[in-house]
């Protein structure tokens, strides 16, 4: 008894690392602007702070494959969850930390050196505490604490903008303080260090289960080529500044190339493992190599959104709002995940189908007034946000729509979200306001869709299938730079195609890979979707 009880306290202690990987993300939203008008920056180089997190988690994870290929064991089972964690949140710590001289020192570069520090912290909780949390119990209830713990992710996903904002402009809408003191950021760091060392003792000092995998490590050599030009096409959007002084050709030029090797090289290993499987791995299969490029998009598309969206809403056709000013605006987006979330979550429970109709409607209402709740706590007029009510109708036909199919699903919400970005690209004000923010409820259910789609058929591929996957949350780094760098050339506003061409992807993929999957055998109406990201 006693026993359980620790784990159930642990558990609730592991679900705050999913806390702070949703309210640190979502927090980029407020922190962006801040920068690109302290620093004065241009709308490339403030993207550059989404670039070195989320590249975080691309090197992070490609460290750990690289290492698990060259001594043939899986490192992060050798070293034990448990202590990837503790290490994980110990990184993130010096991250936090090291943020304060950085903010001091007035160097943007350092900033952003503490950014990736940060995230190469999360990168190892993140592969650590998935396959902890379901060990933290019977593994018939895994996944019920796995979305307890996205819940979690998703209310930090929320909170994170809005806390942030208060501490740096004094409220949420920027009323009280256009300004902001420095010592307000080192406050903000100082808490965030002091909450990664206080898990981390806990963890150190609670008495938790083993767990580790059996799993062998076969080696794929020819997945190593592929996986180091993309690392190479990552240096170049970071070094694209001084490969333009040197060649004296234009910035974009390389920004765009980098995104063009990272596609065809999937592309490529597709195509070459097609003619000769033996030594891809995970992959010679073409669900797998679609998939990774559509969690690359996926994730691009979601980050990129309201990355971007700081600088459209100080438009003069878009509010003229100031920095201090749009943490409601990003508190939606990221809500707007919640909600879509949340709502697929019903599917997850032993339900009747009535009941599940009911909560279906229920659900992304309710999460609705969860977002308006701590927006009007914390000083924002919330009467704007009721027009959203139409956005959160349409999803809820999406879902029925639907019929809880990973490939029906993605395709209608991929649709949905190429419609929403292209009003939001023909119209301005708040129409195109709440229609680009709808695309956090288009992003909301698409993790699970692809992912189970990608890993279909994959066997004994399995696990490092999903590495692969993992890794290709790449797509955060690299896409918001990538529009970022079309905003300074063509304007803030036109620069949201880059969405409507990522939505598009995800539409080719869900039709393409349900094609791909019927060759082999396999139903796409029978498959089930994995846990949420």
């Amino acid at each position: 008894m006693s026993e359980q009880k620790n784990y159930s306290s642990a558990l609730y202690t592991l679900i705050t690392v999913f806390f702070f990987w949703g309210f640190v993300a979502a927090s980029n939203g407020i922190f962006i602007p801040f920068c690109k008008t302290h620093f004065s920056l241009t709308q490339f180089e403030s993207q550059l702070i989404d670039f070195t997190f989320y590249g975080g988690y691309f090197i992070g994870s490609l460290v750990l494959y690289y290492a698990s290929q060259i001594f043939k064991v899986d490192i992060l089972n050798k070293i034990g969850f448990k202590n990837g964690i503790i290490y994980g949140l110990i990184i993130s710590a010096i991250g936090a930390l090291s943020m304060i001289p950085s903010v001091n020192s007035g160097s943007f570069a350092l900033i952003l050196t503490s950014f990736f520090v940060i995230a190469i912290g999360f990168s190892l909780q993140q592969t650590a505490a998935n396959p902890f949390a379901v060990a933290l119990g019977t593994p018939e209830t895994g996944a019920d604490r796995l979305n307890l713990a996205g819940g979690v992710n998703n209310f930090g996903s929320i909170l994170g903008p809005i806390i942030v904002s208060v501490i740096l402009f004094g409220t949420a809408a920027g009323a009280m303080s256009k300004t902001v003191e420095i010592s307000s950021i080192n406050n903000l760091y100082y808490i965030l260090a002091g909450l990664f060392i206080a898990v981390a003792i806990f963890f150190a000092i609670s008495k938790l289960p083993k767990v580790t995998s059996d799993e062998q490590i076969e080696a794929s050599h020819k997945t190593n080529l592929p996986l180091f030009v993309m690392f190479i096409a990552f240096l170049m959007i970071l070094a694209s500044d001084i490969l333009a002084n040197f060649t004296s050709v234009s910035k974009s030029i390389f920004v765009y190339l980098a995104l063009a090797i990272i596609v065809f090289t999937l592309i490529f290993a597709s195509t070459a493992a097609k003619k000769s499987p033996n030594g891809w791995g995970a992959m010679k299969y073409p669900q797998l190599v679609l998939g990774m490029l559509a969690i690359f998009t996926y994730v691009g598309v979601e980050v990129s959104i309201q990355s971007n969206m700081g600088a459209l809403l100080q438009l003069p056709n878009f509010g003229n709002y100031t920095e201090s000013e749009i943490a409601p605006f990003i508190s939606l987006y990221w809500g707007s995940l919640m909600v879509g979330r949340w709502t697929g979550a019903v599917s997850a429970f032993k339900l009747s189908k009535n009941m599940k109709r009911i909560l279906t409607v229920i659900v992304p209402f309710f999460a609705f007034g969860v977002i308006l709740f701590f927006n009007h706590v914390t000083g924002t007029d919330i009467s704007q946000m009721y027009i959203y009510v139409i956005c959160i109708a349409i999803l809820i036909v999406g879902f029925f729509y639907s019929q809880e199919k990973p490939a029906k699903t993605l395709a209608v919400f991929a649709t949905l979200g190429v419609i929403a970005m292209i009003i939001g690209l023909l119209t301005d004000g708040k129409l195109a306001t709440y229609s680009f923010i709808s695309g956090g409820l288009c992003c909301s259910i698409m993790w699970p869709c692809i992912f189970s789609l990608a890993i279909t058929g994959l066997g004994k591929y399995t696990s490092q299938g999903s590495s692969f996957l993992i890794m290709m949350i790449l797509g955060g780094a690299i896409i918001p730079p990538v529009q970022g760098i079309l905003a300074d050339g063509s304007g803030i506003h036109i620069s949201y195609v880059i969405p409507v061409i990522c939505f598009a992807y995800l539409l080719f993929f869900a039709w393409k890979v349900s094609k791909e999957l019927k060759t082999q055998g396999f139903d796409v109406n029978k498959i089930e979707t994995e846990g949420g990201h």
